[in-house]
């Protein structure tokens, strides 16, 4: 009699596209255009999954208008975009529901309704997405997010109006975490924030990617975010990502943008900070000496 062939179990990474290989954003060919002014000119850009992804340039430069484009807002003149494996440029997304529901977005300033509460605005893409959900379960879940951001409880229940810039940037972010999405979008996060709260938000973005296994595209100018959690970095310049790498790798192309970027005063201070960042957590994790 013969042995019956049992089923290959089948692993999660190997079911669910979350945890595929295959690269979340790729970019070919990308050119923005508006009246005879062409902001991007050939782009090309592949985000690996699982990283935390930097992107610079100079201001002109396009940052914000690479960003629309990947998530639809802003159709290109040519060239193809495919998110977690479908079309952006080839299809309409409301047609396509599925892709947008994996991934979230914080636009500069937080981009809050005004006339809804922390926990209402958290609310509006479970609403939009997921309508089936009742009130308390999407109340609940809105909590959560509220939560997950850093945000104390209490805030769950105020206006926009109400909050400190920082906190407005933590409810965007809760709202952005809403859908439990794969990529994540930070349209320059830590911009108006002090030192210690930027210093903050780039701790807890760090710490939600390695928790929830996001992939994170973050538009900044903040140095210290470049060096304290960016896995690489994207330069634009030139209407095209001229180099994609570690922020050592860049510095080795001898590009005068990225030069002047990464060794002018700002970019040694920031240097010379996650140098004695590095310095300080070697001297905890030794043991001390009898």
């Amino acid at each position: 009699m013969a042995r019956r062939r049992k089923k290959p179990v089948q692993h999660p990474s190997s079911a669910f596209k979350r945890f595929s290989d295959e690269p979340p954003i790729v970019v070919e060919g990308l050119v923005n255009q508006f009246g005879d002014f062409r902001v991007h000119d050939n782009l090309d850009l592949e985000v690996r999954r699982g990283e935390i992804i930097g992107v610079v340039g100079g201001s002109g430069t396009g940052k914000s208008v690479l960003m629309r484009s990947i998530i639809g807002l802003q159709r290109p003149t040519q060239g193809t975009i495919h998110v977690l494996g479908r079309s952006i440029t080839d299809s309409d997304l409301d047609q396509k529901i599925g892709v947008r529901r994996r991934w979230g977005v914080l636009f500069q300033g937080g981009a809050l309704f005004s006339t809804l509460t922390v926990g209402e605005n958290v609310e509006v893409p479970l609403r939009e997405f997921y309508p089936e959900i009742g009130p308390d379960l999407r109340r609940e879940i809105a909590r959560y997010k509220v939560l997950l951001s850093g945000l104390p409880e209490e805030a769950v229940h105020k206006y926009p109006s109400e909050l400190s810039g920082g906190m407005k940037k933590r409810a965007g972010l809760a709202r952005a975490l809403a859908l439990d999405p794969e990529l994540l979008f930070l349209d320059e996060p830590t911009a108006g924030l002090d030192p210690i709260g930027a210093a903050a938000f780039d701790r807890q973005t760090r710490d939600l990617k390695e928790t929830l296994g996001l992939t994170v595209f973050l538009i900044t100018h903040d140095l210290d975010t470049l060096y304290e959690i960016c896995d690489r970095v994207a330069v634009l310049a030139d209407k095209q990502v001229i180099a994609v790498g570690t922020i050592p790798e860049l510095m080795e192309t001898g590009h005068p943008w990225i030069d002047e970027y990464f060794n002018g005063p700002r970019g040694r201070a920031a240097l010379a900070s996650k140098e004695r960042a590095n310095i300080e957590m070697a001297g905890a994790a030794s043991p001390s000496e009898g």
